[in-house]
């Protein structure tokens, strides 16, 4: 049992602009959990931390701290080395489907747990349950089974994994401090390291369609996460890509599995296959196991062999056909020339308002709606030509879709378009 400390001394040092002691970081995350430190306390500690920030000892002390609020996971026993991946999230970002069975097919195993969506950006779960008959929450047990048996499993996280995450993630949510680049890292990686993963390879977005607008910010945050990584004794990078644009050509739930299929069977969009293929040689590599190229399994259909085994071995049915929506629409160009912009953070919230994506963790998805993009940021389109088409359930949908998309796309004259690199820095240490 951690030392005792008044909780409103500890608000008041981290206040005042005072670095917490390693006992008091242990005592109060792990009060909290237990219920003897509020929700309003704890929401007064968060706002400090927001505002005055954590120096590099406090934030690896706080994902101790975190970790040790529940159990951890073990998979030194399976036959072959373990790599997960982590995005920070975005719209259309579905790379996690093609990347963990790539990866596995490379002969690395990928324990994927993953989590639902919340506002503009979509959930990994979300996306696999449009998919008639798959389970999200396995058991210990099954996880291991599958994990040795295929090689790469996607589920939800159990609640015994850094439970102090789970209820200080939701206060964070309704106090507006989510932004803390300190608790947005004590969180990830908390939940990762307890995980047991041998190596990890994170995907920190930036843009307007990310957490970190910028390239800066985004930075330090990857640099904290792969520092907190590595002094936990687990292989970790980061790469920090664009999400200024939607990646691929869809945003939703049941579309977003239809694009990773065409990845998975050798299509598929380029910026798609760019960030699978460098995220998968990333793993591969902090796994020990770059000897393969995973070019080569997408190629020979290796890739969609283990999907196919993975969807399967949690009860879905490879074959069914995917849900679609009842009611489309389409966005067409108000001129001629090139598009030079087209806003993710725009993107995300309209497919969100059609029914993708969910307000409050509660409620339900539509598995057919979303946005389908049918032009990128470099090509030509002429008046009257679709841009995107909106897809819903519910047809009243479509205005306050479109409203989200009023300054979302400029289109410019030939030649002003200005490429932007997809991967825009590698962090390591």
């Amino acid at each position: 049992m951690p030392k005792s400390f008044d909780t409103v001394d500890v608000i008041v040092a981290k206040r005042d602009g005072h670095p917490l002691s390693d006992d008091q970081i242990a005592w109060v995350v792990d009060a909290y959990t237990r219920g003897d430190v509020a929700d309003e306390q704890m929401s007064a500690l968060a706002m400090a931390i927001l505002l005055n920030g954590m120096n590099r000892q406090e934030i690896g002390r706080w994902t101790d701290a975190m970790i040790a609020s529940g159990e951890r996971m073990d998979f030194t026993g399976l036959s072959r080395p373990t790599a997960d991946k982590h995005s920070t999230g975005g719209v259309g970002d579905k790379i996690t489907l093609p990347l963990a069975p790539l990866v596995a097919a490379c002969g690395v195993a990928v324990p994927q747990l993953s989590g639902r969506g919340l506002g503009h950006t979509g959930g990994t779960l979300d996306k696999l349950e449009a998919i008639p008959g798959w389970r999200a929450d396995l058991s210990y047990d099954e996880m291991m089974a599958q994990l040795e048996s295929v090689g790469a499993v996607i589920c939800a996280a159990g609640s015994t994994l850094a439970p102090a995450d789970k209820k200080l993630y939701a206060l964070r949510d309704v106090t507006g401090t989510v932004e803390s680049i300190a608790l947005i890292a004590t969180s990830i990686m908390s939940k990762k390291i307890a995980e047991g993963t041998g190596a990890l390879v994170l995907d920190v977005k930036v843009g307007s369609g990310a957490f970190m607008k910028d390239l800066d910010h985004a930075r330090e945050l990857a640099t904290t996460m792969v520092e907190l990584g590595t002094d936990a004794g687990v292989t970790t990078v980061a790469l920090l890509t664009d999400m200024a644009t939607p990646l691929g050509l869809t945003a939703g739930n049941a579309i977003e599995v239809q694009e990773s299929l065409d990845v998975l069977a050798g299509g598929g969009p380029a910026d798609i296959v760019e960030l699978t293929l460098a995220l998968a040689r990333e793993m591969l590599a902090a796994a020990g196991h770059d000897d393969v190229d995973p070019a080569d399994k997408l190629a020979d259909g290796s890739a969609m062999d283990v999907w196919r085994a993975m969807i399967a071995a949690q009860e879905g049915d490879v074959d069914a056909d995917l849900p679609k929506a009842k009611e489309s629409h389409d966005v067409v160009a108000p001129t001629s020339g090139v598009v030079g912009r087209l806003d993710a953070l725009a993107v995300g919230t309209a497919a969100w308002r059609l029914g993708a994506g969910r307000a409050r963790k509660e409620d339900p998805v539509q598995a057919g709606a979303g946005v389908v993009l049918h032009a990128k940021p470099g090509d030509h389109v002429t008046e009257g030509q679709p841009l995107m088409t909106l897809l819903t359930d519910d047809a009243g949908r479509f205005a306050r879709a479109e409203e989200a998309l009023t300054d979302a796309v400029d289109i410019v004259d030939d030649g002003e378009q200005l490429e932007r690199a997809l991967i825009l820095d590698r962090i390591s240490r």
